[in-house]
């Protein structure tokens, strides 16, 4: 079978119009606290915001079906489909368009992070079968990847600039032996791309290992948004200072030097002990504990059409955040929905989301 490229489809950047967004219900009590319930509050919040602005899909096992039909407004769509936790960003399929406009959709591979070596959690089979239901049930034809790479360790520009990390596309974890080179192969190939941009650790604690997502994204051609921390005592300070000085001297593909905006990050959180507690402890989950550093990050949003959907943390920081997204998406609203019980389990709006550029047929 021919890869994206050769059939001349491309990753749409994240701000060009949606048909929708996929999610994915929560619902694992190792990972969810109190049953999931704050959680499912949390993930019925973002998909009410964005379903004010495109159609949103909820993916939802068969025992929860009814219960997040309940939660959810009417105007979201609920299906049936598996999985073993809810992170749409990273088994999810890419979806890729051609120049009239046709839908295909990239599936990645995918080992919970890490396989058996680093994995955050055993098994993942119902996962890496996401993308492939997706794809029948938008009737799309489907790409599987040769090498894996989540969702939210990739950043396009729609230009052909692609937006990844050292310390994850590398990682042994994932692809044993891989170079550089082979996966800049890979990700022109399934991503219909000329050019990557390599950063190299992702922001501490995070716990897939570095995605970019967290980090930095762009948020025009040539512009790229950085998770920043004037801290020189946090480990963040030295991380959003090596992704400045490469952007800095990087280029995209159509050789413009990049435009770095920062964004605060947000002071330190921990899991705090009465949140750890309502976690399950079991032989194949996270086993969260009482002061885990938590990977908080304002560049984990979701662009939809007409808004920007972004985490805030009750804390000073979200002032600032808002205001440097207000600035540099002027068209679109800004709405901040409380993100802390997302980031419990381990990621944030963007991570829960994915995003299906429009269509010909639609």
């Amino acid at each position: 079978m021919n890869t994206p490229r050769e059939d001349g489809f491309y990753m749409p950047a994240e701000w060009a119009p949606h048909d929708g967004c996929w999610m994915i219900w929560p619902e694992r009590t190792d990972n969810w606290r109190l049953g999931a319930k704050p959680a499912q509050a949390a993930f019925a919040a973002v998909a009410s915001a964005i379903a004010q602005f495109e159609p949103v899909t909820m993916m939802v096992s068969a025992r929860q079906w009814h219960a997040a039909r309940t939660m959810l407004p009417a105007r979201v769509r609920v299906v049936e489909v598996s999985s073993n936790d809810a992170w749409a960003r990273d088994v999810g399929t890419s979806f890729v368009v051609n120049q009239a406009g046709e839908l295909r959709g990239v599936d990645w591979p995918f080992n919970a992070w890490g396989g058996l070596q680093n994995g955050l959690y055993f098994p993942w089979d119902m996962d890496d079968a996401v993308a492939a239901k997706m794809l029948q049930i938008e009737r799309a034809p489907r790409y599987r990847a040769p090498k894996i790479i989540e969702g939210g360790a990739i950043h396009v520009d729609g230009e052909g600039t692609v937006l990844v990390t050292e310390a994850c596309l590398l990682a042994a974890d994932r692809n044993p032996g891989i170079t550089r080179p082979e996966m800049e192969r890979v990700l022109k190939d399934y991503l219909g791309a000329a050019h990557v941009v390599w950063l190299g650790a992702g922001v501490p604690h995070d716990e897939t290992g570095g995605h970019v997502d967290n980090l930095a994204c762009f948020v025009r051609p040539g512009e790229v948004l950085l998770s920043w921390c004037d801290d020189p005592a946090d480990p963040h300070y030295h991380v959003s200072r090596e992704a400045e000085t490469r952007l800095q001297a990087a280029h995209d593909a159509n050789g413009r030097k990049l435009k770095v905006q920062h964004i605060p990050m947000p002071k330190a959180m921990f899991f705090q002990a009465e949140e750890a507690a309502g976690i399950d402890q079991t032989a194949y989950g996270m086993n969260r504990r009482a002061g885990e550093r938590l990977a908080a990050s304002y560049v984990n949003f979701y662009i939809a059409n007409g808004a920007i959907i972004a985490p805030e943390f009750g804390v000073e920081t979200d002032v600032e955040a808002k205001r440097v997204l207000a600035a540099l998406f002027p068209d679109r609203a800004i709405i901040m929905i409380p993100g802390r019980e997302i980031l419990l389990g381990g990621g944030n709006i963007h991570c829960i989301t994915q995003q299906q550029p429009k269509a010909l047929n639609s």
